[in-house]
Order: structure tokens, then sequence, then C-alpha cells
């Protein structure tokens, strides 16, 4: 539903929700720790009911969105959901648009089938391997043991929540200041690989909270963002499934994993992330091209252009989709032509198009006749 310049900055909204979450339950686990009797953890667990309760209920009050319109058939819906959502009428172009990246999306027939084709390539390697360095950051480690590993160098119980509350801020404000760019996630990696090497006990909360601050600004966001940027209408279904999955698999593994490597490397284990941190960075460098401000119908132009993936993508691919595109749009100019005191009867455009538009000019020259 997000236009293209706005994309980015709302996807974020995602993350920073995801940080305000972590913060709240952070302030929750402190300020039940003092409930006496053992039922501190019971309620801080039950509390979890009520976003729950939160999400089901507005799942119900959720409009549509146009392109969900669209794929139903709701034509006429999804444009007046589209000028709704804009704030304007002049929406005939993203509207044509989305309806042509829908009609292309019909002739596939199987996306999980399809995602696997060449051209493909990008999105699919994308699909994996940013969740899965995501989650090699570590920043799962801190966020689930945060209080454990401010315990073993010397906090106290209550301390060591505390703690984990301080770099629940510093994840919320650092969220707060991305940019959304490219240049974040490069940035971002590149400072927390510096900082996970600092062994000094009493500037650890300093540290974790760099490190937290500089995954907030890029890997956190951008993680969920880029993925969202770089899936056509054809293979979305797929890419994002298996974005979630790989993440979601590889969060369960390393917080299953982590105190045992914990046990046996000690801080070398951190040393093990930093050098997935660098890792990455390189990718992103030489991989990941900018898809800021650009629509998703047209993401292929940009992996076509990319030195290593454009080999990737066919000549034919390219021309296929642009005149995919340019028909669906000839069709819906046909049939949106309207005049003053009339509407222009809606024309098919399944057959020749030398008929199509001598019939589009005949009946256009008898209605200007008329006024």
């Amino acid at each position: 539903m997000a236009p293209a310049n706005l994309r980015g900055t709302l996807n974020i909204g995602f993350q920073f929700m995801i940080t305000i979450g972590i913060f709240g339950a952070n302030l929750i686990n402190y300020g039940t720790a003092s409930i006496k009797g053992g039922w501190g953890w019971r309620v801080s667990l039950g509390l979890a009911a009520v976003p729950a309760i939160i999400m089901s209920v507005g799942a119900f009050i959720l409009p549509d969105t146009p392109n969900s319109l669209i794929e139903r058939g709701y034509g006429e819906e999804a444009r007046q959901m589209l000028q709704k959502i804009r704030g304007t009428d002049d929406v005939q172009e993203e509207y044509e648009d989305l309806v042509a990246a829908s009609e292309e999306a019909k002739t596939i027939k199987s996306p999980w089938a399809n995602i696997l084709q060449s051209k493909y390539r990008p999105q699919l390697t994308m699909a994996i391997l940013i969740p899965f360095f995501q989650q090699l950051t570590g920043i799962n480690v801190i966020m689930f043991y945060a209080p454990v590993l401010f315990k073993t160098i010397g906090f106290g119980g209550e301390a060591s929540l505390a703690s984990a509350v301080i770099t629940g801020i510093v994840n919320v404000f650092a969220t707060c200041i991305v940019v959304g760019t490219l240049i974040a996630l490069k940035f971002g990696v590149s400072g927390e690989a510096v900082e996970l090497s600092k062994g000094y006990a009493s500037f650890i909360v300093l540290f974790i909270c760099v490190y937290v601050a500089a995954f907030a600004w890029s890997w956190g966001p951008l993680g969920w963002l880029v993925p969202s940027e770089i899936f056509p209408l054809e293979i979305r279904s797929a890419g994002q499934s298996i974005t979630v999955s790989v993440n979601m698999f590889f969060t369960f593994v390393i917080a299953q994993v982590f105190l045992l490597a914990l046990c046996h490397l000690k801080f070398g284990l951190f040393y093990f992330f930093a050098g997935w941190v660098v890792i990455m960075t390189a990718f992103i460098y030489f991989f990941l091209p900018e898809t800021k401000n650009v629509p998703i119908e047209e993401i292929i132009l940009v992996w076509k252009r990319h030195w290593f993936w454009g080999k990737f993508i066919a000549d034919e691919d390219i021309h296929e989709h642009k005149a995919m595109k340019s028909i669906l749009k000839s069709e819906l100019a046909f049939e949106n032509l309207s005049f003053k005191n009339g509407t222009l009867a809606e024309l098919s455009y399944r057959g020749s198009m030398t008929k199509g538009l001598d019939d589009l000019i005949d009946s256009f020259t008898t209605k200007w006749a008329t006024h």
C-alpha cells in the first residue's frame, strides 16, 4: 500500500514496533521481578496475551490492499482504495501498473516453481542470505540472554534486568534515526564488528549499547525492508515465505546452541559473529543494488543493470516485461476514456489491435461530434 517514496520509511516502522515491544517486555520483566512468591515470571508471561488480543481484533478492521482487490477482480474498489490511501484522484498510472503486474502474475502457475527460474536468481539469493546474515550478527544472543550475560560479569539480579532495559532504550532510539538506505546497512554492520572485540568488563554495557545501536539502524529494519522491495508480484508470496522461514529457523538454531557454544568458545564466540559481519558487509557492498524509491514492478531493470546479477536476466525477459505492461496499459486506457457527458463504452483488447484502435477512433469521433 505504501508509495515508492515512502515504502522504506513505512516498512522500517515494522522493526520500530518490534523494538518498542522488546523495550516494553524488558520494562515488564524489571517491574514484575519484585513480585513475591514466584509469581513474577507468571505475570510477565501472562501479559503477552494483551498484544496478542489487540492484533487479533485489529485483523478484522484492516482494509484490503489495492493489490488484493485487483487480484480478486474488484477493479473499481481497488481504484477507490488507492485514491483513499494516496489522498488524490490522480492514481490512474499507479492503478495501471498494479493491474499490469497482477495480470502478468496470473500467467505464473506456481510462484514456488517460478522463483527457481534463472531470472529470479537474485531475489532467491537475497531471500535466503539476508535473513541468514541478520541472525548471524548475533543480535538475538543479546536480546534473549542480556540479563544472563550481565549477571556473569557481576551485576545483581535487578541490575541485570535494568541493564537489559538500557539496551532496549538504545535499540528504540537507534531505530528512530535510521535513514532507510543501503548506506546504513553497510555502516551498521561495520560498526558492530569493531565493538564485539572489546573485553573490558567495566565497559560491557556501553559496548553492548553501541552494538545494539549499530544493528538497530542497519540490519534490524533493513533486514526486513530489502526483501519487501525486491520481490515482484508473481513470486512475492514464495519469496516472503522463504525470507520469514529462514529468519525464524536461524533464530531458533542460535537460541538453542548459544549457551553451549559460549561455554566451549567463551569470548571466541563473539569473534565468530564478528567474522560473519565482515563477510556480510562485503556481500552487501558488492551484490545488493540500491532499491530505494524504485517501484516494485521495475525492480527487474535494477537487477539487469547490476554487474553480477545482470547475466542471469535475459534481454527477452526485459522485453517481455515491457510488452506485457504496455499491452495491459493500452487495454486500461481503452476501458477508462471518458467524456464530459458520458463514458466511452468499454473496449476489449483481446483481438486485433488495429481493429480495436479503429473502433476507438470511430467512437471518439461520433461522441465528440455530438457535444
